[in-house]
C-alpha cells in the first residue's frame, strides 16, 4: 500500500510523499540527509471556489529549483512538466524559476481539499499548501408530489435541497400570497382549510444562488349555494333563475318545481351549467310557470340547495300609456277638478248676465 495508502493521507504524509517523489529525480546536486535537511513549509489561504469555475493554483520558486510537484492529497498532479494526473481538466500553466502554475478547469465537489507543492531548491526542500473550498448552489432534489385531500386533513409538504454552504428553505402560498414560517424541511399544515388550497413554492437559498419549485394542494370541500334571488317576470316574456355553489369537486346540480325535479328543455324550459353557476331559463313564462323552484348542488362530499320564487308582474295597458302621465288619478284629483268646472260655469253666467242689462 505504499507508506500513505491508497486513500486520504495527512498533511504530513503529503509532504513525506512529495520529497520520496522529488528524489526520484537526479539532479547532480547533493542532498542533505535526513537529519540535517530542514524542510520551510507556508500554508496559503483557503481558495474559495464556485463549482464548473476554474482555479489556479500558483507556487512560488524562488533559489535554484532542482524538482518541483503538485499533490492532491495521495494522487501527483504533475512533478515538474510531466503531468501524472489523467483528469483532462487539470493542466500546466507556467513552470520556471518565479512560479510553478497548474489550473483546474470546471470545478467539481470532489476536488474540495488540500493541494501541496513541494520544491527542492539548491538550499533546502519547501511546501506550500492551499486548501480549496467548492461552493455549490441550490438545488431541490426532493419535493412533494401534487395532493388531493379534503378539507380538514393534515397535511405535511417535504422539501430537500443539496448545496454549499446548506442552503436555508422558505415556503410561499403563491395565491393568495402568504409567506410560511418553517425552519426544516418539512411544512405542516393541520386542520387545512380551503382557504390554504392553492400552489406552494420552496425556495432554497445560499450565498451563490437559490432554486425554486412549487406544489399543488387540492381542498375538497362540500357545496355551499348562495341565498336564491326571487324573479318577477310578466306573462309571455322570458325569465331565468341562477344558482350560484361553491364546491371541490365542482357540484352537479338539480333543479325542482315543487318536489317534481326538472329537466332540460322540459316544458320550454332549458338548464345550463357553467362551472359553479347553473341557469334555469324560461322561454315564454305561462301561468303555470309561477311558483316556487329550488336547486340543489351535489358533489362527493355533500349537497346544499336554496329556493326561489318565480312570480308574475304586470305591465301597464296600451290605453293607459296612451293616455299619458295624466292618465291615472287619486279620486281627490277629480274632485277638484269637478269644483273648479262648476266655478268656472257660475263666473261664465255672471258675466253674461251683467252684460245683457246694457
Amino acid at each position: 500500500m505504499g507508506v500513505c495508502g491508497y486513500f486520504a493521507v495527512s498533511w504530513k504524509c503529503l509532504v513525506v510523499l512529495s520529497f520520496r517523489l522529488l528524489l526520484l529525480f537526479p539532479t547532480g546536486l547533493p542532498v542533505h540527509s535526513q537529519g540535517d535537511s530542514q524542510t520551510d513549509s507556508k500554508v496559503m489561504d483557503n481558495i474559495t471556489v464556485r463549482q464548473g469555475e476554474t482555479v489556479f493554483l500558483r507556487c512560488a520558486q524562488g533559489d535554484i529549483v532542482t524538482h518541483t510537484a503538485w499533490l492532491n492529497r495521495s494522487s501527483i498532479l504533475y512533478a515538474g512538466e510531466d503531468k501524472w494526473s489523467v483528469d483532462p481538466r487539470v493542466s500546466l500553466v507556467t513552470i520556471n524559476q518565479e512560479e510553478f502554475t497548474i489550473k483546474i478547469e470546471d470545478v467539481e465537489v470532489t476536488d474540495e481539499g488540500l493541494y501541496v507543492c513541494a520544491v527542492q531548491t539548491s538550499s533546502r526542500p519547501r511546501t506550500t499548501s492551499v486548501h480549496i473550498l467548492v461552493q455549490v448552489p441550490p438545488t431541490i432534489i426532493n419535493l412533494s408530489k401534487d395532493i388531493m385531500v379534503n378539507e380538514g386533513s393534515n397535511v405535511t409538504l417535504l422539501c430537500q435541497a443539496s448545496g454549499k454552504p446548506y442552503p436555508s428553505l422558505t415556503w410561499k402560498l403563491l395565491s393568495p400570497s402568504d409567506v410560511l414560517e418553517s425552519e426544516d424541511e418539512y411544512l405542516d399544515l393541520p386542520n387545512i382549510s380551503r382557504q390554504r388550497a392553492g400552489t406552494y413554492e420552496c425556495t432554497a437559498s445560499n450565498d451563490i444562488g437559490k432554486d425554486a419549485q412549487t406544489v399543488e394542494i387540492t381542498v375538497n370541500y362540500a357545496p355551499s349555494v348562495s341565498d336564491g334571488r326571487d324573479v318577477g317576470v310578466a306573462l309571455g316574456q322570458g325569465g331565468v333563475l341562477e344558482c350560484k355553489a361553491d364546491a371541490s369537486p365542482e357540484a352537479d346540480f338539480e333543479w325542482y318545481r315543487e318536489d317534481r325535479r326538472i329537466f332540460n328543455d322540459f316544458d320550454g324550459i332549458v338548464i345550463e351549467n357553467f362551472g359553479q353557476l347553473s341557469k334555469l331559463t324560461f322561454l315564454n313564462v305561462s301561468e303555470a310557470d309561477y311558483g316556487n323552484y329550488s336547486c340543489i348542488a351535489i358533489n362527493k362530499l355533500g349537497s346544499s340547495n336554496t329556493s326561489f320564487l318565480l312570480y308574475e308582474i304586470i305591465e301597464p295597458s296600451s290605453s293607459t300609456l296612451l293616455q299619458g302621465p295624466g292618465a291615472v288619478q287619486d279620486g281627490n284629483s277629480c274632485s277638484m277638478a269637478t269644483h273648479v268646472q262648476t266655478y268656472s260655469c257660475l263666473l261664465l253666467a255672471f258675466v253674461l248676465q251683467f252684460l245683457l242689462r246694457f
